[in-house]
């Protein structure tokens, strides 16, 4: 009950506070490097609350750009060029994601080998736990 109010009580206390996102911006790369620290901005606070990737597949290759978005214009945007992405010549993929730097380059899952150890041992913590709520 106490960590409920405690969360309760959290996001009403963090509700004032500017919300601020981090993303890559480039403009029609011919490669995935602009996923390095110089292409790194800030977004426009509360209102710019998404970053967006656009792959375009072109004659001389494929193509990146990548900004700040908000929402509202990023998913508009995302589900009226879906039918367009195709992977093949002339397509245009968008997506949008809301974590920072979330539209560089797609980071490595780890093997599920090295997390079954660790998922047994928080089963039996939490069971243990369990007679003390």
């Amino acid at each position: 009950m106490l960590l409920v109010l405690a969360t309760f009580f959290g996001v009403f206390v963090d509700a004032g506070d500017a919300l601020q996102i981090q993303c890559y911006q480039c403009e029609e790369m011919k490669h995935n490097d602009c996923s390095t620290p110089e292409y790194v901005v800030n977004c426009t606070v509360n209102v710019q609350d998404m970053c967006q990737k656009e792959v375009l597949v072109k004659p001389d290759g494929i193509h990146y750009r990548k900004s700040c978005a908000s929402s509202g214009a990023c998913l508009i945007a995302s589900s009226g060029y879906q039918q367009f992405c195709t992977g093949k010549l002339n397509s245009v993929c968008i997506t949008c994601c809301n974590t920072p730097l979330c539209n560089g380059p797609k980071r490595k899952r780890p093997s599920p080998s090295a997390g079954t150890t660790t998922r047994p041992l928080l089963f039996l913590a939490a069971l243990t736990l369990l007679p003390l709520v």
